[in-house]
């Protein structure tokens, strides 16, 4: 006996289509064993007689417009019509038999509601995305599914969470591009049965809870303040060391000290100070220091 799949193959194979999506739902291509029948014949003549009796009056019921980025899907009594689609321009149905939908072409935006996840290291956060997406195919928008549009919208909710759900915070925090383009991969091979191309997925905004930010605040702060404090001890150092430099010049050539004072005294005077400062040096005060017992003994 034959497989589901072999059976697939073959359906697939009789139909004369290699679409994949006209493998799910309603296949358009496929011609009823059972055809119309009499009384659709019958139903048929007697709506195009009719149109010919109130000729040119049915005109305005019959012909109808659908614009540039339109197309109409026509059911002739509860039966697709075959050609597709039609439009965009002028286009012809019968009154009586004939029903249609129009279906728009344009790109269509729409927001997907906060979602409350959990991610893989049990941090909650509320996530929102915008979606972008168009009718690839009316006929089977139509036909295939009750009603793309919101049927696309759960789905895009649904697939956010799944996403999101497998991510850690920080991922889901500096990696959103790489979650769209996998939300939109994700997307766009459920929706094509449908029908329906999604273009792209944007994340819009990742709402934390209030103690998790105040948390994160703080050990941003603690971070910032630790590098300030290392970066502070490696200035210190390398005065410390400028300064040792400077102490073995000013050794080497003790007129280099008596510079300084006076490069001293020339920056406060020229602050506009009524502070007047003399500089002793220490060698003046040796004499009127007692010397230590210590000292006497090597003297």
């Amino acid at each position: 006996m034959a497989t589901k799949q072999e059976m697939a193959e073959l359906d697939q194979m009789e139909t004369g289509s290699n679409h994949p999506s006209l493998a799910v739902g309603y296949n358009i291509n496929r011609a009823d064993p059972g055809g119309p029948g009499i009384c659709a014949f019958i139903l048929t003549l007697f709506s195009f007689l009719l149109i010919l009796a109130t000729f040119p009056l049915s005109l305005c019921f019959s012909v109808k417009v659908v614009q540039e980025y339109e197309r109409a899907v026509i059911f002739r009594l509860g039966r697709l019509l075959k050609g597709g689609a039609r439009g965009p321009g002028i286009f012809f149905i019968v009154p009586c038999i004939d029903t249609y939908r129009k279906v728009d072409l344009r790109t269509v935006s729409f927001d997907v509601p906060p979602q409350e996840i959990l991610s893989r290291d049990s941090v909650t956060v509320a996530v929102d995305a915008v979606v972008y997406y168009r009718v690839q195919n009316p006929t089977i928008a139509v036909s295939n599914v009750e009603n793309f549009s919101h049927s696309t919208r759960l789905l895009a909710a649904t697939t956010l969470r799944n996403v999101l759900g497998t991510k850690n915070l920080a991922e889901i925090l500096s990696e959103r591009e790489t979650i769209s383009h996998t939300m939109q991969s994700s997307l766009d091979e459920a929706t094509d049965p449908w029908g329906v191309k999604v273009e792209r997925v944007e994340i819009k905004d990742v709402r934390l809870p209030v103690q998790l930010q105040r948390a994160m605040a703080a050990e941003a702060e603690a971070a910032r303040e630790a590098r300030a404090k290392v970066i502070a001890a490696e200035g210190e150092q390398k005065a410390s060391r400028a300064l040792r430099d400077a102490a073995e010049v000013i050794a080497e050539s003790p007129a280099a000290l008596q510079l300084r004072y006076l490069q001293t005294l020339n920056t406060i005077s020229a602050e506009k100070n009524s502070t007047i400062i003399f500089p002793l040096p220490i060698d003046i005060l040796k004499h009127f220091i007692k010397p230590s017992k210590v000292d006497k003994y090597d003297l």
